[in-house]
């Protein structure tokens, strides 16, 4: 039988039954619960009434006020122990020194032990907590970063300086949702600042797909050709928008618009979370390419082995696949 904490209402209905003089086995039998139950809720959950040198002149058990005290505990015990559970706790940490995402993490683990779940919201607050911060878990994770980030982004808002250029307020909602293949995502990643190359990451917003190719510069021709050439391969079905940032690479977004016949959309400054996908990509892509090394140290045969990588990893599809 799985345990379950009393609720308010049964609380209350204990209350009353008591100062009546009912036992607590009728009440146990009333509420279809252990009369011992209710012994163990008197006694943790009275409150006291009246102060005298620290003490309190009486001890009385109010529902509302148990019930207060018993979510408190419960809040209180979660967050000391969010992984309490032995085998969730050896397969998170397990999983996260082998360089899996706790987003993954949480995926995975039902479909290996299916008795048990948890959120990868859970796993970030245990990384983080005060008592685990000394294992420093965090630098298993994708950016390594020692504090967790806000979720909101900055208060920025600028308009485009690209002429021409389409803001992403005007971006189909339909592509907020996620429900079709064909929208993507693209973005630029640079080695050493002083390196003339780049490699540019384009990456589908449902699927996932990535593709990465070396830049031999940082000229809008060169990126416009990179696009051209790898999402063209794609049937034009699948290749309907193209969410950009304002970097000066991207100024000959016209000639790309036409070439792919897409339309490309442009984020707010400094709102590079409008395009988090590619995003998120990229800080899984400086795993293989750290800051500061150079894209000219690298082959085309590295490059290739980590965009197979990153295009084998088991991503969370959303629900318009399980219809297909």
């Amino acid at each position: 039988m799985k345990f379950k904490h009393l609720s308010l209402e049964e609380r209350e209905k204990f209350f009353v039954w008591n100062e009546q003089g009912i036992s607590l086995r009728e009440i146990g039998r009333r509420l279809g619960r252990p009369h011992s139950t209710f012994a163990r809720e008197i006694s943790r959950n009275k409150t006291g009434h009246g102060k005298c040198s620290n003490e309190y002149l009486s001890m009385v058990y109010l529902p509302c006020q148990a019930q207060r005290k018993a979510d408190k505990r419960g809040i209180k015990q979660r967050y000391k122990a969010p992984l309490k559970n032995p085998q969730v706790f050896l397969f998170v940490r397990e999983n996260l020194r082998a360089g899996l995402t706790p987003d993954e993490i949480a995926g995975r683990l039902p479909l290996i032990h299916p008795e048990e779940s948890v959120s990868y919201e859970t796993i970030y607050r245990y990384i983080y907590s005060k008592k685990m911060r000394r294992y420093k878990y965090w630098q298993y994770l994708t950016l390594g970063r020692k504090k967790r980030m806000e979720k909101n982004g900055r208060s920025v808002h600028r308009n485009s300086k690209i002429p021409g250029s389409i803001s992403i307020d005007l971006r189909p909602e339909i592509v907020n949702l996620r429900s079709r293949v064909g929208d993507w995502e693209t973005d630029n990643i640079i080695g050493k600042q002083t390196d003339k190359t780049a490699l540019s990451v384009t990456v589908e917003r449902i699927t996932k797909i990535t593709l990465l190719t070396r830049l031999s510069d940082r000229l809008a021709a060169t990126k416009r050709a990179a696009l051209v050439r790898r999402l063209g391969i794609f049937p034009k079905e699948i290749r309907l928008t193209l969410t950009v940032d304002n970097g000066s690479e991207n100024s000959q977004h016209q000639q790309i618009s036409q070439e792919l016949q897409l339309l490309m959309f442009f984020c707010h400054a400094y709102h590079s979370w409008e395009k988090g996908t590619v995003e998120n990509q990229n800080g899984r892509i400086r795993r293989f390419i750290p800051k500061g090394k150079s894209i000219d140290d690298l082959t085309d045969k590295q490059i290739k082995e980590v965009e197979i990588r990153l295009n084998s990893t088991p991503q969370e599809m959303p629900e318009i696949f399980d219809t297909i």
